[in-house]
């Protein structure tokens, strides 16, 4: 498999920089199975990562950035997607990482479902769950807010209700013969796609160390966490953040963090609950249901490992328990918070890198996007101290 890794990524590479890369596919798998419970709707196909996650990818030169590709966020076409049932909601998360525990745990417990709700959770890949959104295909979205935000300033009606990290959850994986941030110019460093919260946190976390993404380094896309794990791992390129449990299979290969960013606590809006403008004027009380069983899921994995860790292990596939404790001390212990209000403050970074493309974004009223009075009712009410 690694060898096949190897012929296959530089060969991914030099057909995207002939424009031969196509975007990842939506997945329309059925919601799995509450944890513990029989499956009786492929829970396996739930969290499936979608066909082609690994060949989308862009080089150019280092020296340059990408800024020819089409920004993630935009309001493109979303695939084509299976319609909800009757009476159902479809909630889509847009990564397979524990930044979704939340979503995964409000199904998974029974907590959805208790408020009232029917909701159908399903994996589209990276932001075409923006498109769904604005297509009505999907009606609640787990996704990054540079994606919506970017959505929105090209006039996306979109509304992002929660912000479930609101820090960067990523450490900047590197080979093991880059040892200093100069050492790291020059090289290939992957993200997901243009304006996509890993691009910005990858533009922050290179301006932290004194460099400059623009020119210091190769910007590439490539796709999922996984696929830019499997990138690392071919050698196709020598840098990439990452989050655990996939920064522990890097570190075991013999790559090495260069910066924890979540260490440093800068704000950013990485991912949250989004829906459409349109949708929420009408459902106003099916939004807060969503928020407030996202805010009780919150509290119940924060109080009940075990259970967590039971959600995490089915989503994430992956049977290595000391892979699961990591991810979870990381993303519960470090950027979960009990509360998660968006706030303008999360979007700085978001907003200087999208401006370099459409300087709309610079005079954007961020209060039209963001509502925190969701939040706030369920903290009124003390949905965060549901046991």
């Amino acid at each position: 498999m690694r060898k096949l890794r190897a012929l296959l990524f530089p060969l991914i590479l030099l057909l995207a920089g002939c424009g031969g890369a196509a975007a990842p596919a939506a997945s329309s798998a059925p919601p799995a199975s509450p944890v513990g419970q029989p499956n009786t709707a492929s829970a396996a196909a739930a969290s499936k990562p979608a066909a082609g996650s690994s060949a989308s990818a862009s080089s150019k030169p280092a020296g340059s950035s990408v800024a020819a590709a089409k920004p993630s966020g935009s309001a493109e076409a979303a695939a084509s997607i299976a319609p909800a049932k009757p009476g159902q909601l479809i909630a889509a998360y847009s990564e397979i990482v524990t930044s979704n525990l939340p979503m995964w745990a409000a199904k998974e417990a029974g907590i959805y479902q208790k408020n009232g709700l029917d909701v159908d959770v399903r994996l589209i890949e990276s932001s075409l769950v923006v498109g769904a959104l604005l297509s009505g295909q999907v009606q609640v979205g787990g996704v990054g807010g540079s994606e919506t935000l970017a959505a929105a300033v090209n006039g996306g009606d979109l509304k992002i209700l929660a912000t479930t990290t609101p820090v960067y959850p990523y450490k900047l994986e590197v080979t093991k013969d880059i040892q200093t941030p100069q050492d790291l110019k020059g090289k290939k460093v992957a993200i997901s796609r243009v304006g996509s919260s890993s691009d910005v946190a990858t533009r922050a976390g290179l301006k932290k160390l004194g460099l400059d993404p623009d020119k210091d380094v190769s910007i590439i896309q490539v796709g999922s966490l996984q696929a830019r794990t499997a990138a690392m791992q071919s050698g196709a390129v020598q840098a990439s953040m990452a989050n655990p449990p996939d920064t522990l299979t890097l570190e075991d290969a013999g790559f090495h963090p260069l910066v924890d960013l979540a260490q440093l606590s800068l704000p950013a809006s990485n991912n949250g609950i989004v829906v459409q403008g349109s949708w929420l004027a009408g459902h106003r009380d099916e939004a807060q249901k969503i928020i407030d069983s996202n805010v009780e899921a919150i509290a119940r994995v924060k109080k009940d490992k075990p259970f967590a860790l039971q959600v995490m292990q089915k989503y994430l596939k992956i049977d290595d328990q000391h892979k699961l404790n990591a991810a979870y001390d990381y993303w519960v212990g470090t950027t979960m918070p009990d509360l998660p209000y968006p706030k303008a403050e999360q979007f700085t970074d978001s907003v200087a890198v999208i401006a370099e493309k459409n300087p709309a974004a610079k005079n954007y009223d961020l209060n039209k996007l963001l509502d925190p009075s969701f939040v706030q009712s369920a903290a009124d009410r003390g949905v965060n101290k549901a046991s």
